[in-house]
Protein backbone atom coordinates (compact mmCIF):
# COMPACT_ATOMS: atom_id res chain seq x y z
CA UNK A 1 0.00 0.00 0.00
CA UNK A 2 1.25 3.58 -0.10
CA UNK A 3 3.19 5.35 2.86
CA UNK A 4 1.12 7.77 5.95
CA UNK A 5 2.82 10.47 7.10
CA UNK A 6 1.81 12.69 9.91
CA UNK A 7 3.53 16.21 10.21
CA UNK A 8 3.15 18.94 12.53
CA UNK A 9 0.28 20.85 10.31
CA UNK A 10 -1.75 18.39 10.86
CA UNK A 11 -2.40 16.92 7.27
CA UNK A 12 -1.76 13.02 6.74
CA UNK A 13 -0.85 12.32 3.40
CA UNK A 14 -0.99 8.85 1.84
CA UNK A 15 0.32 8.06 -1.32
CA UNK A 16 0.95 5.52 -4.29
CA UNK A 17 2.22 6.19 -7.47
CA UNK A 18 -0.92 7.70 -9.91
CA UNK A 19 -2.69 8.97 -6.27
CA UNK A 20 -2.12 10.97 -3.74
CA UNK A 21 -5.10 10.91 -0.53
CA UNK A 22 -4.65 14.43 2.31
CA UNK A 23 -6.77 14.52 5.15
CA UNK A 24 -7.32 16.97 7.88
CA UNK A 25 -9.84 17.77 10.80
CA UNK A 26 -11.08 20.68 10.71
CA UNK A 27 -13.28 22.88 13.57
CA UNK A 28 -16.29 23.27 11.45
CA UNK A 29 -19.47 21.84 10.46
CA UNK A 30 -19.73 20.12 7.37
CA UNK A 31 -21.41 22.93 5.70
CA UNK A 32 -18.71 25.38 7.56
CA UNK A 33 -16.01 23.44 5.95
CA UNK A 34 -17.27 23.02 1.95
CA UNK A 35 -18.30 26.49 2.10
CA UNK A 36 -14.85 27.29 2.99
CA UNK A 37 -13.10 24.81 0.55
CA UNK A 38 -15.07 25.95 -2.65
CA UNK A 39 -16.47 29.44 -2.00
CA UNK A 40 -13.47 31.27 0.14
CA UNK A 41 -10.32 29.43 -2.66
CA UNK A 42 -9.09 33.47 -3.11
CA UNK A 43 -8.53 32.95 0.63
CA UNK A 44 -6.57 29.78 1.37
CA UNK A 45 -5.21 29.10 -2.06
CA UNK A 46 -0.82 29.95 -2.55
CA UNK A 47 -1.17 32.36 -4.81
CA UNK A 48 2.08 31.35 -5.85
CA UNK A 49 0.18 28.65 -7.59
CA UNK A 50 -1.62 30.64 -9.99
CA UNK A 51 -1.10 31.94 -12.99
CA UNK A 52 -1.70 35.37 -12.29
CA UNK A 53 1.27 35.31 -9.12
CA UNK A 54 0.91 37.22 -5.94
CA UNK A 55 0.63 40.63 -7.06
CA UNK A 56 -1.88 39.75 -9.88
CA UNK A 57 -4.36 37.15 -8.48
CA UNK A 58 -7.54 38.72 -8.88
CA UNK A 59 -9.82 35.79 -8.07
CA UNK A 60 -9.72 31.46 -7.65
CA UNK A 61 -13.28 30.30 -8.04
CA UNK A 62 -15.30 27.76 -8.17
CA UNK A 63 -19.27 27.47 -10.14
CA UNK A 64 -21.45 25.88 -7.86
CA UNK A 65 -22.78 23.40 -10.13
CA UNK A 66 -21.99 20.59 -11.71
CA UNK A 67 -20.29 21.62 -15.96
CA UNK A 68 -19.59 24.46 -13.84
CA UNK A 69 -15.77 25.75 -13.95
CA UNK A 70 -12.88 25.97 -11.42
CA UNK A 71 -11.35 29.67 -12.17
CA UNK A 72 -8.35 32.04 -12.14
CA UNK A 73 -9.17 35.57 -12.53
CA UNK A 74 -6.16 36.92 -12.95
CA UNK A 75 -5.22 40.72 -14.25
CA UNK A 76 -7.15 43.09 -16.41
CA UNK A 77 -9.94 40.55 -16.19
CA UNK A 78 -8.12 38.09 -17.89
CA UNK A 79 -9.67 34.52 -16.74
CA UNK A 80 -8.18 31.00 -16.94
CA UNK A 81 -10.10 27.59 -16.62
CA UNK A 82 -8.45 25.31 -15.00
CA UNK A 83 -10.77 22.61 -14.00
CA UNK A 84 -14.29 21.37 -14.58
CA UNK A 85 -16.85 20.22 -11.60
CA UNK A 86 -17.77 16.92 -12.00
CA UNK A 87 -20.05 16.26 -8.96
CA UNK A 88 -21.18 18.70 -6.56
CA UNK A 89 -23.10 17.51 -3.92
CA UNK A 90 -22.56 20.54 -1.04
CA UNK A 91 -22.09 19.86 2.05
CA UNK A 92 -20.80 16.23 1.61
CA UNK A 93 -18.89 16.01 -1.66
CA UNK A 94 -17.25 17.59 -4.50
CA UNK A 95 -15.00 16.02 -7.70
CA UNK A 96 -13.56 18.07 -10.26
CA UNK A 97 -10.65 17.53 -13.01
CA UNK A 98 -7.56 18.88 -12.59
CA UNK A 99 -6.72 20.36 -16.19
CA UNK A 100 -3.06 21.72 -15.07
CA UNK A 101 0.03 20.06 -16.59
CA UNK A 102 3.08 19.01 -14.65
CA UNK A 103 4.07 21.82 -16.86
CA UNK A 104 1.64 24.42 -15.77
CA UNK A 105 0.06 24.49 -18.90
CA UNK A 106 -3.63 24.32 -19.45
CA UNK A 107 -4.96 20.96 -20.21
CA UNK A 108 -7.81 21.38 -22.47
CA UNK A 109 -8.57 17.45 -22.95
CA UNK A 110 -10.56 16.00 -19.95
CA UNK A 111 -9.16 12.96 -20.85
CA UNK A 112 -5.55 13.87 -20.08
CA UNK A 113 -6.62 15.95 -16.61
CA UNK A 114 -6.17 14.33 -13.10
CA UNK A 115 -9.00 14.56 -10.81
CA UNK A 116 -9.53 15.79 -7.57
CA UNK A 117 -12.48 14.05 -4.73
CA UNK A 118 -13.07 16.20 -1.98
CA UNK A 119 -14.63 14.45 1.03
CA UNK A 120 -16.30 15.93 3.75
CA UNK A 121 -17.26 13.65 6.52
CA UNK A 122 -18.46 14.15 10.59
CA UNK A 123 -15.02 13.65 12.57
CA UNK A 124 -16.90 13.91 16.17
CA UNK A 125 -17.13 16.72 18.85
CA UNK A 126 -18.28 19.60 16.21
CA UNK A 127 -15.36 18.65 13.56
CA UNK A 128 -15.47 17.51 9.85
CA UNK A 129 -13.15 15.28 8.70
CA UNK A 130 -11.28 16.92 5.11
CA UNK A 131 -9.93 14.50 2.53
CA UNK A 132 -8.92 15.17 -0.60
CA UNK A 133 -7.92 12.49 -3.52
CA UNK A 134 -5.92 13.34 -6.22
CA UNK A 135 -6.06 10.52 -8.34
CA UNK A 136 -5.51 9.38 -12.29
CA UNK A 137 -1.70 11.47 -12.37
CA UNK A 138 -0.87 8.52 -15.22
CA UNK A 139 -3.13 10.87 -17.45
CA UNK A 140 -0.59 13.49 -17.07
CA UNK A 141 1.91 11.14 -19.06
CA UNK A 142 5.47 10.77 -18.61
CA UNK A 143 5.57 13.32 -15.73
CA UNK A 144 2.92 11.58 -13.82
CA UNK A 145 5.34 10.57 -11.22
CA UNK A 146 7.26 13.65 -10.83
CA UNK A 147 3.89 15.82 -10.46
CA UNK A 148 2.19 13.77 -8.30
CA UNK A 149 5.49 14.04 -5.83
CA UNK A 150 5.26 18.16 -6.46
CA UNK A 151 1.70 18.25 -5.78
CA UNK A 152 2.35 16.01 -2.19
CA UNK A 153 3.86 18.84 -0.79
CA UNK A 154 1.52 21.12 -3.23
CA UNK A 155 -1.39 19.99 -1.32
CA UNK A 156 -0.19 19.79 2.39
CA UNK A 157 0.77 23.26 1.53
CA UNK A 158 -2.79 24.28 0.26
CA UNK A 159 -4.61 22.32 3.28
CA UNK A 160 -2.46 23.49 6.17
CA UNK A 161 -3.71 27.09 4.99
CA UNK A 162 -7.30 25.99 4.47
CA UNK A 163 -7.17 24.84 7.88
CA UNK A 164 -6.09 27.80 9.22
CA UNK A 165 -9.20 30.12 7.21
CA UNK A 166 -11.66 27.56 8.49
CA UNK A 167 -9.98 27.42 12.04
CA UNK A 168 -10.17 31.53 12.20
CA UNK A 169 -13.42 31.67 10.75
CA UNK A 170 -15.17 29.13 13.31
CA UNK A 171 -13.35 31.52 15.79
CA UNK A 172 -14.86 34.14 15.04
Amino acid sequence: MGQEMADSADVRQDLERFWLRSSLLVPASAEQAFEVFAGAMTEWWVTEYTWSGPNLLTELGVEPRAGGMLYEIGPYGFRNDWGRVLTWDPPRRLVFSWQIGADRVPVPDPAQASEVEVLFQPGGSGCTRVEVEHRHFDRHGSAAEGYREALTAGWHELLSRYGGLVARRVAH
